[in-house]
């Protein structure tokens, strides 16, 4: 019983909290008199939150801000009404806008007035992405559900976006002399290629390497999104060539550099997920570099393409048991496979991917070469969510205007690269010129610019794959 009653008392603390921290939205007519909710309510809000266990307690808080503090669906009803009214009645153009804006104003949810407050408090801005953090993982784990909590998900994304702009937006170069808790920082948030050591982490920021990132004018010195560069002298097609080698000479010599490949990216703020910033990081690291190194003129990435084994054995799943009536590889590669592996079935296979065997066998890891590329070439090229490309990192770059230019076959060696995409990696090419032209053709057209290796591939995949 005591347990029940304490829970009793925290939602009812849970309840009077918001209904203090959430500002009533003001009659329209005084909408612009209406006085701030006080600076300590907002405080409070952010204390009593933070005080909160992460998990069920605040996804509890966020849920009900989402459900009860959401938009007047009466008041809309009501003035959807007066629009349709006035649009009937053919009163004048002023009528039919007031009644519009004042149906636009009761549209707001309550609870953005609360994210806007929060968002003028000093440190605001970094607590409004630690909550939507929170948000996106209580949706992803399904603590958090519901079409009012998405709503507000949205409405907090949006907002974000607007206080994210470039305007506030400030790029930094990362080097060794750069503060120690930044480094850290950018050695914790690499998601693609994880960094080793110290000596790992001063070669990337070193000669012939680059690594930039986006900070906030509300949240200085905080990297928010990373890039890292390697300048080279052609496109990279291996990505330890590019983690792992240390190239004797400490100096850099700028007759070398030719080329900017972009390896990777991260965002390091989960709250800033969706939020448009991948795409003007590449755009100002361009323009960085070739106010720097004006000889560069090859922008290219090597990414990875994740997703592509489970897609892979996904198929092989779907697929009958014997090779003898396999859809994915020719007869001969059926046999060779069938022959090195001392099986009949798909199962071996399966199993071998599933476990990174296969690449122990010089024989498979030839006889495999050609079919995994075709069948890499169609999962970038071919399969496609709601008419763009699956993989989102493709999609990523597409949108960006860049050109599916190369698959690059065992490019990334490490267990996590065999375990993720059977090793293969792909380069995107930014010609400077097209991007705007071909991400206005990929984004109305849906058509992915592609070069001819990545077609010719594409093509042996539905000669020989009768999917």
């Amino acid at each position: 019983r005591g347990l029940a009653d304490s829970d009793t008392a925290s939602a009812a603390g849970m309840e009077e909290l918001l209904s203090r921290s959430v500002p009533p939205l003001p009659p329209y007519e005084t909408k612009e008199k209406a006085p701030p909710p006080a600076e300590l309510r907002c405080a409070e809000f952010v204390r009593y939150y933070r005080g909160l266990q992460a998990g069920p307690p605040r996804a509890e808080l966020l849920t009900r801000l989402a459900r009860d503090f959401g938009v007047d669906h009466g008041r809309v009803a009501e003035f959807s009404a007066k629009v349709l009214q006035a649009r009937e009645q053919q009163r004048e153009l002023g009528a039919l806008l007031q009644a519009e804006d004042r149906l636009r104003y009761y549209l707001c949810p309550r609870y953005r007035g609360l994210f806007q407050h929060l968002g003028r408090l000093e440190g605001g801005l970094r607590f409004l992405v630690e909550l939507r953090a929170d948000l996106m993982e209580g949706l992803a784990n399904k603590t958090v559900d519901g079409p009012h909590v998405k709503e507000m998900n949205g409405v907090l994304k949006n907002m974000l976006s607007e206080w994210f702009s470039t305007g506030f937006l400030n790029l930094e170069r990362v080097t060794w002399q750069s503060p120690c808790e930044v480094l850290q920082k950018i050695s914790d948030s690499e998601a693609v290629h994880p960094v080793r050591n110290w000596v790992d982490m001063k070669r990337r920021v070193g000669s012939y390497r680059r690594c930039y990132f986006f900070s906030h004018c509300a949240i200085p010195g905080e990297p928010l999104i990373v890039l890292h560069v390697a300048l080279t002298s052609d496109i990279s097609s291996n990505i330890q060539a590019i983690v792992k080698e240390v190239p004797p000479l400490e100096t850099e010599d700028p007759e070398k550099i030719t080329t900017a490949i972009f390896y990777s990216i991260s965002l390091t703020q989960q709250g800033l997920q969706g939020v448009e910033l991948g795409t003007y990081l590449i755009k100002r690291v361009v323009k960085e570099l070739q106010k720097e190194l004006p000889q560069i003129t090859v922008f290219s990435t090597l990414s990875p393409i994740p997703g592509f084994t489970k897609w892979l054995v996904g198929l092989l799943s779907s697929q009958t048991k014997e090779w003898e009536r396999n859809e994915l590889f020719t007869e001969s590669e059926c046999q060779e496979i069938s022959q090195i592996t001392g099986d009949s079935t798909t199962e071996t296979l399966k199993k071998l991917l599933n476990n990174n065997e296969w690449v122990r066998s010089e024989k498979l890891v030839k006889v495999l070469h050609s079919p995994f590329m075709r069948l890499c070439a169609w999962y970038l090229y071919g399969e496609k969510h709601r008419g763009y490309a699956l993989n989102p990192v493709a999609n990523f770059h597409l949108q960006n205007g860049s050109v599916m230019w190369r698959i690059n076959w065992l490019a990334d060696t490490s267990p996590r690269g065999i375990a993720a995409s059977c090793g293969m990696m792909v380069n995107y090419r930014y010609f400077l010129e097209d991007t705007a032209s071909n991400s206005a053709a990929y984004l109305r057209t849906k058509q992915i610019k592609a070069s001819e290796q990545v077609l010719t591939l594409v093509s042996q995949f539905q000669q020989n794959s009768n999917l």
